[in-house]
């Protein structure tokens, strides 16, 4: 595709840079620097894992309502 675009200075004398020492064309050098900054600014995939904590009470949760009833009554036996 060919398009017009206006460079910052520092970007302009990294794409310059680029094409001379690699012997490229302009819009090759821009793309090379485009693409790196594509990659480095994705980021790494990590595996999600679920952190749980001991809260001390066991509930069977399979009964929301008596899960729920469970846990006000436990709200209610603690100190304020």
């Amino acid at each position: 595709m060919r398009t017009t675009i206006r460079l910052d200075d520092d970007v302009a004398a990294a794409a310059e840079r680029l094409r001379r020492e690699r012997h490229i064309g302009l819009g090759e050098a821009v793309n090379e620097l485009a693409r790196a900054g594509l990659h480095r600014g994705a980021p790494a995939e990590r595996r999600y894992r679920q952190r749980t904590a001991d809260l001390g009470l066991r509930i069977d949760v399979s009964n929301v309502a008596e899960a729920l009833e469970l846990l006000d009554e436990a709200d209610l036996d603690a100190p304020r």
